[in-house]
């Protein structure tokens, strides 16, 4: 079909991306046997999402939340990350989203993207051999129903991205992005109809410009 998978993993994330971050809404169970790729539309294909019965509405505050949160992590913005993990209930344990969503500590170097330093590794090794059933227990079970289903569905679209020959990066700057735009974005009657009513373009693509190098954005 002339298909180029990673324009359709880079145009997939951003969907999802834009889905969670901007309107709330989780689709739950994105395999690969979910996700129809129509060889039509103006981009030379078209992305058709099947099965919705597993799908979850955010609450705005949480989604809110989740916005800070990302943006916090892209900046490694320590204070906040803490700050959002006492909100969302899960304490001391929000140092570890870090690692979980980007792959960095929540002390690293790194830019975002890129592997941990064999330092980080081994330090994160050590405090991790550290922890005991319990606190793992503990983690899980603090966490809001809505995180739940949204590292589920971020679970998958990180085995889809891979399988489609795409870089992690590519998911990152999706989340990046439309973390940004839905921070800025308060659902009501009195919201626009422009997703994205505050925060300008250019704005937001300095700020990721600066995280992003052009050879990482490519």
């Amino acid at each position: 079909m002339g298909l180029k998978p990673k324009k359709v993993a880079h145009a997939l994330m951003e969907a999802f991306a834009e889905m969670i971050f901007v309107h709330g809404f989780v689709h739950g169970d994105p395999h690969p046997g979910n996700i129809l790729v129509s060889p039509e539309g103006s981009e030379g294909f078209t992305i058709v999402l099947l099965d919705h019965g597993i799908y979850r509405e955010l609450d705005d505050r949480f989604r809110l939340d989740y916005c800070h949160l990302w943006k916090a992590m892209i900046l490694l913005d320590v204070d906040e990350i803490l700050h959002i993990g006492e909100k969302l209930g899960v304490g001391k344990y929000a140092k570890y989203f870090p690692v979980i969503f980007t792959g960095r500590t929540i002390n690293s170097k790194s830019t975002l993207g890129k592997s941990m330093s064999a330092e980080e590794k081994q330090n994160l090794k050590k405090e991790l051999s550290s922890l005991k059933m319990g606190d793992y227990t503990s983690f899980m079970e603090s966490l809001p129903r809505d995180f739940l289903t949204i590292l589920r569905t971020d679970g998958l679209l990180r085995s889809i991205i891979s399988q489609l020959g795409a870089s992690q990066r590519v998911r990152l700057l999706a989340y990046a992005k439309y973390s940004i735009h839905g921070a800025a974005t308060k659902h009501g009657p009195e919201t626009s109809n422009s997703p994205f009513p505050f925060c300008g373009i250019y704005n937001c693509s300095i700020m990721l410009g600066i995280l992003f190098t052009d050879s990482e954005l490519a």
